[in-house]
């Protein structure tokens, strides 16, 4: 069950390329025209919701629905494909609607800007100028669909496994190269990418679900999947529509559990080892309920731990195990023997909240367990590889309120370790759209505590001084600020009475100092006591 997705700019080569490979492997392949036709099958608005997405204007809360069903349905048809046999998927961006599937090989496909052109000029019977100001306008549009669709820049070299120019290689031995490449280890199906997969499809399913049903179809609904755990969060002012959702939801085959949450956030909290009964947790659980978010936990594995069985599942895949030990460097184990080697260059993968062959969750089902209790669940996984694989794993089109970095990095010295999570908070900075703060921060940015008290007093205090200053001497005052009485005279008196234009810039100076300083003690005031009564 490999599957290749290989995208595309305008007349890019893709089509080209995605049929030779898919030949040369003997896969199925499936372009976005196939989706799209499927998708209006399916009653979808694709063309007015294309439309809306370029235009954002345009954009309404029932194309938000409507955007909601397409990511399902799209998702759950690759999901489908992909679970029965290999595929070979182009189109824009195919493998953002399989986030945190290890196995995906991720392929981007650029040719140079007159093969375009002259391409578009032989299709489309079109002059130079117009060829070339079609290629530019419809890639615009396809930057700003991925960008509002997904959150994303399309062009983002971080976002592929590979980018493959066609200005000098050749479409045939472009594909042969990304055969060798397809065959590599890292690319391979493992038990824990194969339970990611099937994850995604059963939340995709369930979410495609309501999105079918009348009563449901309307709601503004998250939904995700871990080891057949589907946890569904909705609005407050979609609880009429949540009471349907059980019915709709559990008899869906593969589910083992279903938790909803009403939620108007969604916070994603990051930690390698999580303890229901630490600070932290009650931290979270409080801005959680101040908030009525749900609450994501998403655990980063430590370096050197790995699921249960990390043996790629070659035979399913249809490659043989030896050829892809032989291409690790390792020779292929005997017959009923552990492949060590393979299992010791494992790198990544997405485990589920369960704990498998002896292999800890960190404490993450008995966390999700207590956020359950508490109603703010949002779901939980483990991410096995580096910081890129933990930003893979996260679904673009889930948006967050506030990602907190727990404590992580445990391994490491107290500096290094503080060094590592400032590095991953900026790599996350730059690539997700929502506030990032440390487990330290929390605290001091989001709940009320004694130092609120003390800095909220300071600078009341501050305020009280000014005005009393203020209104007790408002003759002074007006002298200074026109420049007459005891002001004038004092002037007149010192060296500032030769220049007739630097007084003014004096009380000009003392306003733009004074007005600054009374605004800023105020709010701290306002703010510090906003937080206090829970409305930020």
């Amino acid at each position: 069950m490999q599957i290749i997705c290989v995208s595309m700019g305008t007349y890019g080569g893709a089509k080209e390329l995605a049929q030779t490979l898919s030949g040369k492997m003997g896969y199925s392949c499936l372009c976005r025209e196939d989706l799209i036709e499927a998708a209006i099958r399916e009653g979808i608005q694709v063309g007015k919701l294309e439309m809306a997405m370029v235009k954002p204007r345009g954009f309404t809360e029932r194309l938000a629905r409507e955007r909601d069903h397409y990511l399902a349905f799209s998702r759950t048809f690759l999901c489908e494909r992909a679970l029965e046999g290999d595929v070979v998927y182009y189109g824009r961006t195919g493998h953002l609607l399989l986030p945190g599937i290890s196995h995906v090989l991720r392929v981007r496909v650029v040719w140079d800007l007159e093969h375009r052109i002259q391409a578009i000029m032989q299709k489309m019977g079109l002059e130079r100028e117009k060829a070339l100001r079609y290629v530019r306008e419809v890639d615009e549009d396809r930057a700003r669909w991925v960008r509002a669709m997904y959150g994303i820049a399309v062009e983002e070299a971080s976002n592929y496994d590979m980018m493959v120019n066609l200005q000098q290689l050749t479409v045939p031995n472009a594909a042969s190269a990304l055969v060798s490449v397809a065959q590599l280890p890292d690319f391979q199906m493992t038990p824990s990418s194969e339970k990611a997969l099937r994850d995604l499809y059963l939340g995709a399913t369930a979410r495609l679900a309501l999105a079918r049903d009348r009563r449901t179809h309307s709601a503004a609904l998250k939904v995700r999947a871990d080891g057949g755990v589907v946890t569904v969060s909705y609005r407050p002012q979609d609880n009429a529509a949540a009471e349907f959702i059980p019915s709709v939801v559990e008899s869906l085959e593969g589910i083992k559990d279903l938790r909803i949450t009403m939620a108007t956030a969604n916070l994603l909290w990051i930690q390698e080892e999580f303890q229901p009964e630490s600070e932290v947790f009650g931290k979270v659980v409080e801005i959680a309920t101040k908030w009525n978010a749900a609450v994501e936990l998403l655990r980063l594995a430590p370096e050197g731990e790995v699921p249960g069985d990390l043996r790629p599942a070659t035979a399913e895949a249809g490659f043989p195990a030896d050829r892809i030990t032989e291409a690790d460097g390792h020779p292929p184990a005997e017959p009923g023997t552990p492949d060590e080697a393979s299992a010791s260059e494992y790198d990544g993968g997405i485990e589920g909240d369960e704990e498998e062959d002896g292999v800890p969750d960190g404490g993450l089902q008995p966390t999700l367990d207590r956020l359950a209790e508490a109603g703010r669940s949002g779901g939980g996984r483990s991410v096995f590889g580096d910081r890129q694989r933990l930003v893979d794993s996260l679904d673009r089109t889930f948006p967050y309120t506030l990602v907190v970095v727990g404590d992580l990095f445990l391994s490491k010295g107290h500096a290094a370790r503080q060094r590592a999570i400032r590095d991953l908070r900026g790599f996350l900075e730059d690539r997700i759209r929502a506030p990032i703060v440390t487990a330290d921060e929390l605290g001091t940015q989001y709940l009320f505590g004694k130092r609120d008290v003390l800095r909220a007093g300071f600078f009341l205090l501050v305020i009280i001084a000014v005005f009393f200053l203020v209104f007790t001497h408002q003759e002074q005052v007006l002298a200074f600020l026109s420049n007459t009485g005891w002001y004038a005279d004092a002037v007149g008196d010192s060296f500032l009475g030769r220049f007739d234009w630097l007084p003014k810039l004096v009380v000009s100076l003392a306003v733009f100092l004074f007005i600054p300083v009374v605004a800023y003690s105020y709010g701290r005031v306002a703010s510090t006591f906003l937080k206090l009564i829970k409305m930020e």
